[in-house]
């Protein structure tokens, strides 16, 4: 499933003609384009679809956003390791260095 995730701007670049922000989706960084919001700045938060952030969000929404897709575990469902995920869907558990537990290798 694809959401529309609040981040927070936490630098802003030009590249290759297209400015791109580092945004910070509690915890999880990534790079996203920032065409469809040129006056977004540093420390501003913004709805993100698929690297491209849509729309202004004040600080609370977008903390309560979070924090209910964390709890959800809807952040991880949208951020997290896809192997990691196919993994544990199917009961097997899952080690730090991204590998099936040894119990699950019998």
């Amino acid at each position: 499933m694809c959401l529309a995730v609040p981040g927070k701007v936490l630098e802003i670049e030009e590249r290759d003609g297209t400015r791109m922000a580092t945004v910070d989706f509690g915890g999880v960084v990534k790079e996203v384009c920032l065409e469809y919001l040129p006056d977004l700045r540093v420390g501003e938060y913004a709805i993100v679809h698929v690297g491209f952030a849509l729309q202004r969000l004040d600080e609370e929404s977008a903390r309560q956003t979070l924090e209910l897709f964390a709890t959800l575990g809807m952040l991880q469902e949208e951020f997290g390791d896809p192997w990691e995920l196919a993994a544990r869907d199917n009961g097997y558990p899952w080690t730090e260095d991204g590998d099936t537990a040894p119990e699950a290798k019998q």
